[in-house]
């Protein structure tokens, strides 16, 4: 009997991983199509689906690497000058004098451990580990209805900001032509309750560079298919060619919008995730694919464009005699410091603890910016713990909208419909400064872990068993070697992960052994460092600290030592509030730190 395969609908919460569908000749279920934004048909749909790559994105990746990796001068070190200032470029090319290509788009992700393939070579971690549903079955459900909310008073502005710099440094694509899909437990409630034992998940494996993965000397390394500085690239894009489409012109100084001020459409259909729309031009263009994934990022891009065309304004008025470019370019240099000043000073602190990230000493050359398997696919994963069932829309006088919350599966891809005058961010950023999110926990809800766009056999899938698979396909070390490479203890008992009794006993039902047990599912069951302030466990602190003070001292732009003293009175007393002010009809209503609830 075939087994029948749940064809998920792309794009899940995070940059650095995909699901999957593909062309194989198992029996199918259809996806639900009852919220795209198109009236085209479902045939059309799937049809186009079959075109783009497991995230919704054009099938386009081995274009994508040509064009960066042949970049004339790519690798040789190239100062890109505008006026009397040096600027960064686009792709992350010569950043580091004596290594050009070090945080480049579709340069290696990184490694903190050895790759621990099952080959040896690129077959799966794990081969022996349950499959991805079933330890997700045993230890991250969280029963319909309940909430878990974190105890440190922090909002949906911790997660959200999370996956909007993510979209800044990573994004590492599936391949729609290599399949391994996650095998669903007989008797499932949700996916397969009649018992068949032949439904099955639909999962794709990662892109690579093809030139690894040849022998055991040379294991399978993922690619970051965009800069991994961060360099708001999700605005202004990582090549050259994407700017240019998202500028108005070479004359202005100014960024593209729609009508009301929103972000503009993908008229000329360039690469972009579109998920189970047909038609790709119908949707919002943004400098990262992903800008259309979820409602409340959509809102973010549209915030920071906004930004954007603020300064420009700001500084043409100003202009000194300055050309139009170099207009343009100061304005990104000061967008790119405030998404650095808030990152560290407003959502590291919030989910770290005040004082856990080292002090900043400076630029340093042998510091490389690039990002690790083990953040991307696993570490910060984080925040598919945080999210809840809805998202809220709030007025300005505390109240729930007359237009109502969102629910989580009404989010995804629905910006496009939801967001049609100026003023419609302005409740859901209200809404995200005033929603607690759940706990940092190994608990997903519901709506993440069963109905992931759609009904299960009608599209929902499982986001768990997604991230548990990503790890095994990245070939990433267990949870007890990662441990040991970030120089931690080993640990022997199932006591030592967690206090918590019940996860404790599920852990051991879901593995034989603690040296078994998925960094992902690990790292996220550890307790919480509540003594520094860090919302995460010891593991998974040390993988954030180590990735983001490395993205900051390898970048020989960091706003702290690249900025002249005016730029820096300029973005002083930034916080993402006073951007959320100065872009939107909200006011005093918006806390001044609106990572946590007042």
């Amino acid at each position: 009997m075939k087994a029948l395969k749940i064809l998920p609908l792309v794009l899940i919460l995070s940059a650095c991983g995909g699901s999957g569908s593909s062309e194989e000749s198992t029996s199918t279920i259809n996806v639900n199509e009852t919220v795209a934004p198109t009236t085209t048909n479902n045939d059309d749909n799937q049809q186009a689906r079959g075109t783009r790559s497991p995230q919704g994105i054009n099938n386009d990746n081995a274009e994508r690497r040509n064009n960066a990796r042949n970049r004339n001068g790519r690798d040789n070190f190239q100062t890109n000058q505008q006026g009397t200032r040096e600027i960064r470029s686009y792709d992350g090319t010569s950043n580091n004098v004596d290594n050009p290509t070090w945080g480049a788009n579709f340069e290696h992700l990184q490694r903190i451990g050895d790759a621990n393939y099952s080959d040896g070579v690129s077959s799966l971690a794990g081969a022996a580990r349950n499959s991805a549903r079933t330890i997700s079955n045993l230890v991250a459900a969280q029963a319909e209805g309940v909430s878990i909310l974190n105890t440190y008073n922090t909002t949906d502005f911790l997660w959200q900001w999370g996956q909007f710099i993510d979209h800044d440094f990573g994004l590492t694509d599936g391949s729609a032509d290599e399949p391994a899909n996650i095998l669903v437990p007989s008797g499932d409630a949700f996916f397969d309750p009649t018992s068949t034992g032949t439904v099955e998940i639909s999962f794709n494996r990662a892109i690579y560079d093809p030139e690894t993965g040849t022998n055991t000397s040379n294991p399978r390394e993922q690619e970051n298919e965009i800069s991994s500085f961060i360099d708001a690239s999700m605005i202004y894009g990582s090549s050259a060619e994407r700017n240019t489409a998202l500028r108005v012109g070479a004359n202005s100084t100014l960024l593209k919008t729609s009508p009301n001020n929103l972000l503009p459409l993908n008229v000329d259909n360039l690469t972009n995730a579109s998920g189970f729309v047909a038609d790709t031009s119908t949707l919002f263009l943004a400098g990262d694919f992903r800008a259309n994934e979820q409602l409340n990022l959509t809102v973010m891009h549209t915030l920071w464009v906004r930004e954007h065309n603020r300064i420009a304004t700001l500084l043409q008025q100003q202009n000194n005699g300055d050309s139009v470019e170099e207009i343009y370019q100061s304005t990104r240099r000061l967008v790119i410091a405030e998404i650095q000043k808030i990152t560290y000073e407003e959502y590291l602190p919030a989910l770290l603890g005040a004082n856990t990230m080292p002090n900043y000493d400076g630029y340093d050359e042998d510091a490389n910016p690039g990002i690790y398997s083990e953040f991307s696919a696993a570490a910060y994963r984080l925040g598919h713990s945080e999210v809840s069932d809805q998202l809220l829309r709030i007025n300005a006088s505390g109240t729930e909208s007359t237009d109502g919350h969102v629910a989580l599966s009404e989010a995804f891809f629905s910006g496009i419909n939801l967001l049609k005058e100026e003023n419609d961010i302005d409740p859901l950023l209200r809404g995200m400064a005033t929603q607690l999110h759940q706990a940092i926990d190994i608990k997903v809800v519901n709506g993440l872990r069963n109905f992931l766009f759609g009904q299960p056999g009608s599209g929902g899938f499982d986001l768990t068993s997604l991230n548990i698979q990503r790890g095994r396909d990245h070939g990433l070390g267990s949870y007890n070697d990662t441990r040991v490479a970030m120089g931690l203890d080993r640990v022997t008992r199932f006591s030592q992960i967690t206090s918590n009794q019940e996860l404790q006993d599920a852990l051991e039902e879901a593995y034989s052994s603690v040296d078994d047990i998925d960094l992902w599912v690990g790292g996220l069951s550890e307790d919480p460092i509540v003594t520094i302030g860090s919302q995460l466990g010891e593991l998974f602190t040390l993988i954030i600290v180590k990735q983001f003070d490395e993205l900051r001292i390898g970048d020989r732009f960091w706003y702290q030592r690249y900025l002249t003293d005016a730029e820096n009175d300029f973005i002083a007393d930034v916080t993402l509030a006073s951007v959320i002010r100065n872009n939107t009809n909200i006011g005093n209503e918006l806390q001044n730190n609106v990572f946590f609830n007042p």
